[in-house]
């Protein structure tokens, strides 16, 4: 019980703290090109020009559901790195940045590079197989890493470079007209923007779970 509880307690303020740090980060940069987003997309709908885009903060229920999934999200992956501190043996704040960037490499970055992080209003193929495809890359990547980790022998090691190549291999799903209503700019500058916020919450919560869990276990 103690164990379940230093897991959950590391979790809980570890996901808190991290959701709340990406949505500062998603409201100065990711939630605008969304806003601006869905701008062209009632513009490319019938009934007249362009509306301007919002700021996030004319909308504070959005602003504070997007704060409220991100901090769920968070609190998720922090009860999967923490039981992950607790089969190997521990962890601390440099330990938990580390796992923090394998996190983003298995799904955020391997995801991204067959799809990029969509805005709304672009052209997409259908949705169950692009989330058929991001849980391959994700599970793929995430077993390639762990063999490279904690395995030993040459046939683990050799799985591993296969794993993180196969879902790329088969391929990402994609329309047969991409495109959207927004320019190709706007798309390429939120694509960033939200890996860049992917990255800052890994690393964040990576830290923060190792820091959390270290100090738990002194307590």
């Amino acid at each position: 019980m103690a164990a379940f509880r230093r897991i959950l307690f590391t979790a809980a303020l570890a996901g808190l703290l991290s959701g709340l740090a990406l949505t500062a980060v998603q409201t100065l940069r990711v939630i605008p090109l969304i806003l601006q987003a869905e701008s062209y997309e009632r513009a490319a709908s019938p009934g007249g020009p362009r509306p301007p885009a919002q700021t996030p903060w004319a909308d504070p229920g959005r602003l504070a559901l997007t704060a409220l999934a991100n901090a769920l999200a968070a609190t998720g992956f922090g009860l999967a790195l923490a039981a992950g501190f607790s089969l190997t043996g521990g962890a601390s704040a440099r330990v938990g940045v580390l796992w923090g960037l394998a996190g983003f490499a298995a799904f955020s970055l391997a995801p991204a590079l067959g799809l990029p992080p969509e805005l709304p209003g672009a052209q997409a193929a259908p949705l169950g197989q692009r989330q058929l495809w991001w849980l391959l890359t994700a599970a793929a990547t995430a077993g390639g890493l762990g063999l490279l980790a904690f395995t030993e022998g040459i046939a683990w090691k050799l799985l591993a470079p296969a794993l993180l190549a196969l879902p790329h291999l088969i391929g990402a799903p994609h329309p047969a007209q991409p495109g959207g209503a927004a320019p190709a700019a706007l798309q390429r500058a939120f694509a960033a923007a939200s890996l860049l916020s992917s990255a800052l919450l890994w690393l964040l919560l990576g830290g923060l779970s190792g820091f959390f869990y270290q100090r738990l276990g002194r307590a």
